[in-house]
């Protein structure tokens, strides 16, 4: 069962301030979930496969296929700032 202890720990959490209304509000709409989510123990999946999507997908990414090198000059045209055949970038550290 959710306390309002615990939704109050939540929300200081998520940097929320809440009011003892929406605390209250809060509090019951979490363990209405709870209830839903207890209910649901109660059926039989017995013979349910276990999935990890409601719908059969496949990965939709092309396969990663090597082309020919770019050469340097080409690759470096576009750079604001370089340095021979480097990128010139702002020290980070």
């Amino acid at each position: 069962m959710i306390t309002e202890k615990d939704v109050d720990h939540v929300a200081l959490l998520g940097r929320l301030k809440l009011t003892d209304e929406e605390r209250r509000l809060y509090t019951g709409q979490l363990n209405n979930i709870l209830e839903h989510f207890e209910r649901l123990k109660e059926l039989d999946t017995e013979d349910v496969p276990p999935t990890a999507h409601v719908l059969p997908l496949s990965n939709v990414f092309r396969a990663d296929r090597t082309g020919p090198d770019l050469a340097p000059e080409d690759v470096l045209a576009g750079a604001p700032e370089r340095d021979g055949q480097y990128f010139k970038v702002p020290r980070i550290v």
